[in-house]
């Protein structure tokens, strides 16, 4: 009698997970090719619930369009469609727009999204195996990390003791109505910091901002700009300077710089700022500390004491109801939960960041890494939407001469 044995299911070519600006352009350039793959993850999700409700873009238009082939289904395209305002410069971009627009390019491109959460992804023998928070597994040759930035949330160490009651980082919140009549102190000195002090007063809480900047910053509208400052500093998708338009138009040269002068780039260049149009939304409607920095807190109750030390060195306290700390990302593959410890222990990482191969192949065979884990060997504008079209066509064509064709 011949024994039936159960048919072990064929191997993906590719799985990505995450389906933010990353993800859906490196599925839709795969969908395009006719290539077999599947994607994990709720379309636009960080931005749909860890962004807060009411944001504007710090990007301009003509910088914030996911990638397909032909270029065609843009920002532009889609307020277009829509009836929506919208301008390649000058016009602030909503928050519900840009969710609205990934969500429609999800639906034109990548028809396929599922919307589960991977639970665990380990090494097998046909490349890797990956369990569904549902208890289904499938195994992949290859694998695309396209997570979003949660989980690389940068806490301030004098503060990481505090309780989630008073303290939360930027990443954790969308509706801020439930902090009305309560006072709130925000933490940094860019963009996130500035989106938060004002639209928490507009819902009606008691806001500061406390940053260690010794002055604001913002950008200036590109229509103020005059001809030769237009000409000496072009504008690029992560902003205006020559420098800023080889980060955008050239990832591949800048993994060639030295891992000691890449480091370098990516912690400092672009430093807190906010867009031209943040400055009125913050001057003389939200008081701010400037030139402080958080150097202790203690938990009083129901509310935290924040110990503060200017640059001088002198020592000054307030008392608040809660902490946001809009103190950006640090990447840290160890903190990425889903991965199992022996991937974790086999990445080969630079300051917490994976190092990559020019098709963002990290040093796990297979394993590739897209969007912010990608920036410090692509330099700055993966920190951005605009670095997701060199991403996908990058990866999307070297997936269809390697994984595609059975090898790893």
């Amino acid at each position: 009698m011949s024994v039936i044995r159960p048919r072990t299911p064929p191997t993906l070519p590719v799985a990505i997970i995450g389906a933010g600006p990353y993800g859906l352009s490196i599925a839709a350039h795969l969908h395009a090719r006719g290539s077999g793959f599947r994607i994990f993850g709720q379309a636009m999700e960080s931005w749909r619930t860890h962004m807060p409700a009411g944001m504007l873009l710090k990007s301009e238009g003509f910088a914030s369009s996911l990638s397909d082939p032909q270029r065609r289904s843009t920002l532009a395209q889609y307020c277009r469609e829509q009836g929506l305002a919208y301008g390649d410069t000058g016009v602030p971009i909503p928050l519900a727009t840009i969710t609205g627009y990934g969500q429609w390019f999800q639906r034109e491109h990548v028809p396929g999204l599922e919307a589960r959460r991977v639970a665990m992804l380990e090494r097998s023998p046909r490349g890797f195996q990956l369990r569904l928070e549902d208890g289904e597994t499938l195994a992949a040759r290859h694998v695309v990390l396209a997570v979003g930035g949660g989980y690389f949330a940068h806490v301030p160490d004098e503060l990481r003791h505090l309780p989630a009651e008073l303290l939360s980082h930027s990443d954790a919140h969308h509706d801020l109505h439930g902090f009305r009549g309560r006072d709130v102190t925000v933490l940094g000195g860019g963009a996130s910091a500035f989106d938060f002090a004002a639209l928490l007063k507009d819902a009606g809480a008691e806001v500061r901002l406390v940053s260690r900047r010794p002055a604001l910053k913002f950008h200036a509208r590109d229509k103020e700009r005059t001809a030769w400052h237009k000409l000496r500093y072009p504008l690029s998708g992560i902003g205006p300077g020559w420098r800023n338009c080889f980060f955008t138009h050239a990832p591949w040269a800048f993994r060639h710089l030295p891992e000691g002068r890449r480091s370098d780039i990516v912690r400092t260049h672009l430093g807190p700022a906010g867009a031209w149009w943040m400055k009125e939304l913050i001057v003389g409607r939200v008081p701010v500390l400037l030139g402080c920095r958080p150097v202790g807190a203690r938990a009083e109750g129901a509310r935290v004491r924040l110990q503060l030390r200017d640059g001088q060195g002198a020592a000054s306290e307030l008392v608040t109801d809660h902490v946001i700390a809009a103190t950006g990302y640090k990447v840290d593959v160890r903190r990425v939960a889903f991965l199992s410890e022996e991937i974790r222990a086999s990445l080969r990482t630079c300051d917490g960041a994976p190092a990559l191969s020019g098709d963002f192949e990290s040093s796990v065979a297979g394993l590739h890494f897209a969007g912010l884990a990608s920036t410090f060997q692509f330099g700055p504008v993966m920190r951005f939407i605009c670095g997701a079209d060199y991403a996908a066509r990058r990866l999307s064509g070297h997936l269809a001469h390697t994984a595609l064709r059975g090898r790893t």
